[in-house]
């Protein structure tokens, strides 16, 4: 993977990261659970995420130590089980994102 198109995904998934944050600041679980609009945006950005990740170089991810499967799993999960997802799981997840903000952070100053 050239560095252009590493930093165009790093630069997604930060995106992504970030407009989550906004979507869900200060918004309560029983809130979102009632918001289909903003359970929809927050979803969205998950799957750039997931789909973003599975383009960067496993050799430059490795380097970073985060669980990368995770993401993946995360979008495919969303897409294909659509019908299953539990939404307290997207809030959760919405709001678990520090660790791999700062690994998306490390990847930009440093590979990019």
């Amino acid at each position: 993977m050239d560095k252009i198109a590493l930093k165009e995904r790093i630069i997604h998934i930060h995106k992504a990261i970030l407009l989550i944050e906004q979507f869900v600041d200060s918004v309560s679980e029983p809130l979102f659970l009632e918001d289909i609009k903003l359970q929809s945006a927050v979803q969205y950005q998950f799957l750039i995420i997931g789909e973003a990740v599975k383009y960067i170089d496993i050799s430059i991810l490795e380097r970073y130590p985060y669980p990368w499967h995770i993401p993946r799993s995360f979008r495919n999960f969303i897409i294909h089980e659509y019908h299953g997802v539990k939404m307290e799981r997207i809030f959760y997840a919405a709001n678990d994102l520090l660790l791999l903000k700062s690994k998306i952070e490390m990847i930009l100053k440093q590979e990019c």
